[in-house]
């Protein structure tokens, strides 16, 4: 059977649209890859793009959007609300079908030489490429962002994976890694007082005492001055969304604060929509294998 995987890199631009049509054009460009979603936020600076294709396209397009953003993404020059620290921040690979979270770990390594040697940009290897226990989480790896990280990679802990300890002048540093299937979940507040995102943040992530599976920070979205709890959940059996909704929402009400909306980024995995449509539809003995038509459509 054929090994499919799938590639998310994090581009740090989400304002100028010409620099993202460009990085649409070389990521539609690469055989045996597709680009099935991608979006932008001008508040985070920031754009998503999700790839799926075979190893050797996923690869190769890991590598060359890489490339094409180091041309145009100069981080010297870059803000947003979202943390970051290179052109291309982070780029993940994840097992789909026939493909083990192992080859997708050997996967990461091979990108990050590469990237290295050809491009000049080092590198360190997350979740379960991770080369220590504290490289696993992107957030300790990304902590000082792309101003702090030459102080930050002369700590003796912090020598990249792959390359000098140095970030490149304008693309900075990027973490590669592997990992499970993650859902990019962000909720919006309707208030602009953006440490009330920050307290629920700090109750909802795994880090300060909340839910195993769930990564948070508060966000203030500028464009609409309302303040967002932005969330990875990378574990959606373990922590499901509809769990974390309803602790956001009960913490906001604690300040006079409602949920005005959530939002998913990127593609998730059709169970975790279903797990929270049984919550909140109350479905006694639902079965998701067997009770959705798209199931059996795919068999």
């Amino acid at each position: 059977m054929a090994k499919i995987v799938q590639c998310i890199p994090n581009f740090s631009e989400g304002r100028r649209p010409e620099v993202v049509e460009a990085l649409v054009k070389t990521a539609q460009s690469i055989p045996g890859v597709a680009l099935v979603d991608y979006s932008s936020d001008t508040s985070h600076n920031r754009s998503v793009f999700t790839l799926v294709g075979s190893v050797e396209g996923a690869e190769e397009a890991a590598f060359q959007l890489t490339k094409k953003a180091a041309e145009l993404i100069d981080l010297r020059n870059h803000e947003g609300a979202h943390p970051r620290m290179g052109a291309v921040d982070v780029c993940p690979f994840v097992p789909i079908k026939d493909m083990t979270m192992e080859e997708c770990v050997e996967l990461a390594k091979r990108v990050a030489e590469r990237i290295y040697n050809e491009l000049g940009i080092p590198s360190f290897l997350y979740e379960e490429a991770a080369t220590s226990d504290q490289r696993r989480n992107l957030a300790t790896v990304r902590r000082g962002e792309f101003e702090g990280m030459n102080e930050k990679l002369l700590q003796d802990e912090w020598a990249p994976d792959y390359g000098e300890r140095k970030v490149h002048p304008s693309a900075g540093i990027m973490a590669i890694g592997a990992r499970m299937p993650l859902i990019a979940y962000n909720i919006n507040l309707d208030t602009d007082d953006l440490s009330i995102a920050q307290k629920i943040a700090r109750i909802v992530r795994s880090s300060t005492g909340g839910f195993k599976y769930c990564r948070a920070i508060g966000l203030m979205i500028e464009d609409r001055q309302i303040a967002q709890v932005s969330m990875n959940m990378i574990n959606f059996e373990g922590t499901p969304l509809y769990r974390v909704f309803e602790v956001v929402k009960m913490e906001a009400a604690r300040y006079g604060v409602n949920v005005l909306e959530s939002e998913i980024i990127g593609i998730t995995p059709a169970k975790a929509l279903a797990d929270s449509a049984q919550y909140y539809l109350q479905l006694n003995g639902f079965d998701y294998d067997k009770q959705v038509l798209e199931n059996y459509l795919m068999e």
